[in-house]
């Protein structure tokens, strides 16, 4: 049976493996900077930077969703950003992913927050599909990116 839970402290190996793996999916390893530590430190102190959901099914994790919270100045609130959703390949078409995002449409609920947004690239053409599906609109924009360090 498959159950959505919000991670945990012991969970941080497993959530970097699911990062890693979302990144290699995307060919983008090389942009994972963070550590164990870091999970540690920024997601589970007084005051969280981040939440992630996972999804498990017989005690496996079989997929996750990541999220921070941001304020929207046009909205007048706070939104949910979700920076990944990944599922394991053999765990793909079984409503893993519609389940966790249900799960964090739910966590806004309970937070009082109205909104949820994320990124998709534009040739994802199966991702788009299954946002649309959920009642998600796809709005195409560029995405800019500008390191100051």
């Amino acid at each position: 049976m498959l159950k959505i839970r919000e991670v945990e402290l012991h969970d941080i190996d497993v959530l970097l493996e699911l990062m890693f793996a979302i990144a290699k999916h995307h060919g983008q390893e090389q942009y994972i900077t963070t550590s164990k530590q870091e999970l540690i430190d920024s997601g589970f102190g007084a005051s969280p930077s981040y939440g992630a959901l996972l999804a498990e099914t017989n005690g496996q994790v079989v997929g996750y969703c990541s999220y921070t919270w941001n304020y929207s100045i046009w909205l007048g609130a706070t939104y949910m950003n979700i920076d990944d959703l990944f599922v394991w390949e053999e765990f793909r078409g079984q409503k893993v992913g519609e389940l966790l995002m249900l799960k964090a449409k739910e966590v806004c609920r309970v937070k009082g927050t109205s909104r949820i947004k994320w990124e998709v690239q534009q040739d994802n053409l199966g991702a788009i599909k299954f946002y649309e599906r959920l009642g998600a609109t796809i709005d195409i924009k560029g995405i800019a990116r500008w390191d100051v360090t």
